[in-house]
């Protein structure tokens, strides 16, 4: 699945087809391998042929012809079908390249990847360019089609009007609409959102939902409308009631939800113990999160919590092929598939010791290897941001009797400021903060309160968020101006200061939402941000989702948008944006 219709051309397959009969050589050969057959639900022994990229026999025959043949002795190890990753956001400060290649180190080689921040801030034109390029990518990539912002955006209509919404369905490498964030406009009666369903249902697509705390009538009504699946189970009761409903379970171990050891105690418990309907995902975590794996780590944990071990794996593998109806490809380890293999030291070490990726050794023997050119970000949208305007004492006039107060990393509720803020600094015995949110192209702004997020931050910019545009918090409104100063010198990032000096910062040169550095460098810097501002009071456990749902109106109860002060629940804009 390059540049061309088909995943291989007829050459290709004729070439397969040539090996088969010993009239050319495989490519790799894979001697006596104990491998997971997951057709039969079983370890088998055998011997597995290669020709570049794809599987052409497995089984107990050896080839004919070995002259152009890199041959492998697997004895004494176990080889599973490389991870599949269904839920990616690929944009938390890493890119779809960073991560796809720290990714395959641990055995994913197979990632579905969230469109929002192309479709917001690239053309279609550019987008699909740049997915065909990342096509190039030893690890497969895949993506969905977002149907709504999960924000309020001046232009959304735009963004997401019917022809660019169809164009991004009707792409071969999208699998999927959703996630619906917006499904209560669904219930409500938007009958546009259910005409791309109809489409992507149409076109064999599958729709995945975003229904936290939904009842089971409100889980029954979006199966009629026509949702696959969900990944917003947070107990195992919730487990129970998607799968009453017929749902497809994907089970979340995520930076802002770690709760897969609580929904397996909890299936345990209520004696769920089929697993065909479940897959795992890490919801678009930020990059500390990954340090210790990625889909590795979620079948470590569902093998110690007593999921039989070939369940453990086929909720990495086959099960996601066949409910994407991609296991053709991916999955398994048969004829015909794509080469994506992990070898383990035994299956109760989910962590591979190599990896093979599209035929191609990503890690062999531990020792990691980078296939893939440096993707030019530039070529296609995504470059140091560039700001024409300044930040002048006008824009940190507070007079707001209102503000936001964060309930936990991402909920956020209404209060009342009870003191007086026409001040330039703030006293560090409240954990209430001067909030600004400055649009892009700096034409309007919204000020406001922050309680919750820290109480001695003295300033902090951001141009990570939900809509691309910066957040300002802090206590002092110089330091406020300093890190905005020093984010627009850096051409987007995070910057963190203090007596007028930057105490830390995270550059994100690719438009102000990603870094182009190598993830294990993005884990050290987002590690000592965090760290940082645990020290000035942050209460919660991930400052990146914090910054990134300022602005999500798919959350309760209170968001600042473009729009303005955001009432998710009413629909309404509180306080509108005032134009500069």
């Amino acid at each position: 699945m390059l540049d061309q219709r088909y995943r291989w051309k007829n050459k290709q397959i004729r070439d397969h087809v040539a090996v088969v009969s010993g009239k050319k050589s495989p490519t790799l050969l894979l001697k006596n391998a104990r491998y997971l057959h997951s057709m039969f639900r079983k370890w088998m022994n055998g011997h597995i042929w290669i020709y570049e990229d794809r599987i052409v026999y497995t089984g107990d025959e050896l080839p004919e012809n070995t002259t152009n043949c890199e041959v492998i002795d697997c004895s004494g190890l176990t080889l599973v079908p490389g991870y599949i990753e269904p839920h990616v956001h690929p944009f938390q400060l890493y890119n779809p390249q960073s991560f796809a290649r720290y990714a395959s180190q641990s055995g994913t080689t197979t990632i579905i990847n969230d469109n929002l921040v192309l479709a917001l801030q690239l053309g279609k034109k550019k987008a699909f360019s740049l997915i065909r390029e990342l096509r190039h990518s030893p690890v497969t990539m895949y993506w969905w089609s977002r149907f709504d912002s999960q924000t309020e955006l001046r232009e959304e209509e735009t963004i997401f009007s019917h022809g660019e919404v169809k164009s991004w369905l009707e792409h071969d490498a999208v699998l999927q609409g959703g996630e619906l964030t917006g499904w209560p406009k669904l219930l409500d009666g938007d009958d546009l959102i259910l005409h791309w369903m109809q489409e992507a249902k149409r076109m064999r697509k599958k729709i995945e939902g975003h229904f936290p705390g939904a009842s089971e009538k409100t889980l029954a009504k979006m199966m009629l409308f026509g949702a696959d699946c969900d990944h917003e189970a947070m107990t195992g009761e919730e487990v129970y009631k998607r799968l009453m409903q017929g749902y497809m379970v994907s089970l979340r171990h995520s930076s802002i939800r770690p709760d897969l050891p609580v929904l397996l105690e909890d299936m345990k418990r209520l004696g769920i113990d089929q697993y065909d309907s479940m897959f795992f995902n890490t919801d678009g975590s930020t990059p500390a999160f990954y340090e210790n794996g990625i889909i590795d780590r979620l079948i470590r944990m569902a093998i110690e919590h007593g999921v039989p071990v070939i369940d453990a794996y086929h909720m990495a593998s086959f099960n996601v092929a066949k409910y994407y109806n991609i296991e053709h490809l991916h999955g398994l380890i048969a004829t015909g598939r794509v080469a994506s293999i992990n070898f383990l030291e035994d299956e109760h070490n989910p962590t591979p010791i190599s990896v093979l990726s599209k035929g191609k050794w990503l890690k062999k023997d531990g020792t990691a290897i980078i296939e893939d050119k440096d993707i030019e970000w530039e070529e296609y949208g995504f470059a140091p941001l560039q700001f024409d305007w300044e930040l002048d004492y006008d824009d940190l006039q507070f007079s707001m009797p209102f503000g936001i107060e964060m309930i936990n990393d991402v909920i956020t509720k209404p209060y009342s400021v009870t003191f007086d803020i026409a001040t330039d600094e703030l006293t560090t015995d409240h954990d209430e903060s001067f909030l600004i949110l400055i649009g892009r192209d700096g034409s309007w702004r919204i000020n406001t309160m922050v309680k919750g997020f820290s109480n001695s931050l003295m300033g902090f910019a951001s141009s990570f968020s939900s809509t691309g545009d910066i957040i300002l918090i802090g206590k002092n409104k110089n330091d406020m101006v300093c890190a905005f100063n020093r984010m627009k010198e850096l051409g987007g990032g995070i910057v963190m200061t203090e007596k007028g000096k930057v105490i830390h910062e995270i550059p994100l040169n690719l438009s102000g939402f990603m870094s182009n550095k190598p993830m294990d460098i993005l884990i050290k810097e987002e590690k000592r941000l965090k760290e940082l501002l645990i020290e000035r009071g942050y209460p919660h456990n991930d400052p990146i989702y914090s910054l990134l749902f300022f602005s999500a109106t798919h959350l309760p109860y209170i968001r600042i948008t473009q729009r303005g002060i955001f009432d998710v629940m009413n629909k309404t804009v509180l306080f509108p944006t005032i134009m500069r």
